[in-house]
């Protein structure tokens, strides 16, 4: 088992050419929020926006469009119709297909919702995408009832997982995975092809068909529902700006535990917000650019 640390992000975090453009920095579509849930989705795309993305589409349910645009200025946003959950539904899949063909990466599942609706549009994305697909949150728990829909995608798969989302994923008890996590993700990656796993705990374990990297930052402050939409977002970007998923699922996990630990800091770890995490995640990247000058 290998550690993450920070001269593995200057060595392979995504470089900005000078004659960059918001159509070359790379293009994400997230699929995120419901009613009840607009706050997964606003967190994602901050994090996924504060993490380089040069451009951001939002499909969205319209009940939550309102609070989403007041509160994220950058991205595009998509309002579909939805259903009476406020939720996305299979009529809202034609648009969501036609912004999968624009983008480089999809993000799936914060807040978006458990039920049959959430999982047919999960289905959908995992036939037809042809760039990585970032799974989380409830696009985990809609993915535990239909495991199989893994191995119909000819994408590159990240799935975030927290224990309990893996244990519903797995199959595995939680004193199973708790016993030895570590192998637990690696079993599970080396299961089903093209996946690379994040699993999240006090440390967090990122698991690739034999090789798993281990996360030591990070502190108890980022235990806040919220905390894992960060991640979601920030290792969404990177995916979307062209990292490999393995190699965007490891800066991801320590980049957001690095700017986890600046907000403790800052804040306390008691007092700290998942937005804290945000808002701090620039320092990291001028450490990271400022080391590799």
């Amino acid at each position: 088992m290998k550690q993450i640390d920070f001269d593995y992000l200057v060595r392979h975090f995504p470089r900005r050419p000078d004659d960059a453009h918001k159509g070359t920095m790379g293009t994400l579509l997230s699929l995120t929020g419901s009613f009840g849930f607009a706050g997964a989705a606003i967190l994602s795309a901050k994090a996924a926006l504060r993490s380089g993305a040069g451009l951001h589409y939002q499909v969205l349910p319209e009940r939550i469009y309102s609070l989403f645009g007041s509160s994220v200025h950058e991205s595009v946003c998509v309002p579909v119709k939805g259903n009476d959950l406020g939720t996305l539904c299979p009529a809202d899949i034609p648009a969501v297909l036609a912004y999968l063909e624009k983008a480089t990466a999809v993000l799936i599942g914060c807040g978006m919702g458990n039920s049959e609706a959430t999982a047919q549009v999960l289905r959908e994305v995992l036939q037809h995408a042809k760039c990585p697909v970032i799974i989380d949150a409830d696009g985990i728990n809609v993915l535990s009832r239909h495991i199989y829909d893994l191995d119909e995608c000819q994408a590159e798969i990240i799935l975030t997982p927290h224990i309990k989302e893996f244990s519903r994923l797995s199959g595995l008890s939680v004193a199973e995975i708790l016993s030895d996590p570590a192998e637990a993700a690696n079993e599970f990656s080396l299961q089903h092809k093209d996946i690379t796993l994040a699993l999240k705990s006090h440390r967090t374990y990122i698991a690739q068909k034999g090789t798993v990297y281990e996360n030591t930052a990070g502190n108890s402050g980022m235990a806040k529902g919220g905390s894992g939409d960060v991640l979601a977002g920030v290792i969404a970007s990177l995916a979307a700006q062209g990292a490999q998923p393995y190699k965007a699922a490891v800066m991801g996990v320590h980049i957001h535990a690095l700017a986890g630990d600046i907000a403790a800091k800052k804040y306390s770890r008691t007092a700290m917000l998942p937005s804290d995490i945000i808002d701090c995640l620039p320092q990291v990247y001028a450490e990271i650019e400022g080391t590799r000058n």
